[in-house]
């Protein structure tokens, strides 16, 4: 199974002058080594938002290619808008690339790796399967 990796995860990994070794970035490098990432371009552009330096931006640019983006269809889109207004009526908020995330996971069956609390928050609401990894306690 195709596991979506948050931004906040690859951040973790990538962004970072000295990346932070832990139970989340030993799993995204276990699933790379398994080839079951899933990249999508919103994240792919939060990624690459921040990077301050055209080398560094190139660099983690050519990095991330290795990851082809899942095709999304309007339905993605869609239904992240419905995830949108069902969180938002409950209370809880979250960005559109968020809710776009869980929205891609869901229809596509597959799990988010995130240690965002948000996504513990919008899955009392919407049916996103979280990836569970040992320093996870929620």
């Amino acid at each position: 199974m195709k596991i979506i990796v948050d931004t906040c995860i690859w951040s973790l990994a990538l962004r970072r002058n000295n990346p932070i070794a832990g139970a989340e970035t030993d799993v995204l490098n276990e699933l790379i080594v398994d080839g079951r990432v899933q990249m999508i371009g919103a994240i792919r552009q939060e990624i690459l938002s921040g990077i301050k330096s055209e080398a560094q931006y190139r660099q983690l640019r050519n990095t991330l290619r290795a990851f082809p983006d899942l095709k999304q269809a309007p339905d993605d889109f869609e239904l992240a808008a419905r995830f949108f207004y069902t969180c938002r009526s409950n209370g809880i908020q979250g960005s559109n690339t968020d809710f776009l995330i869980c929205a891609t996971a869901v229809r596509h069956k597959m799990t988010v790796l995130t240690n965002d609390n948000d996504f513990f928050l919008f899955k009392k609401h919407i049916d996103v399967t979280i990836f569970p990894t040992q320093s996870m306690q929620h």
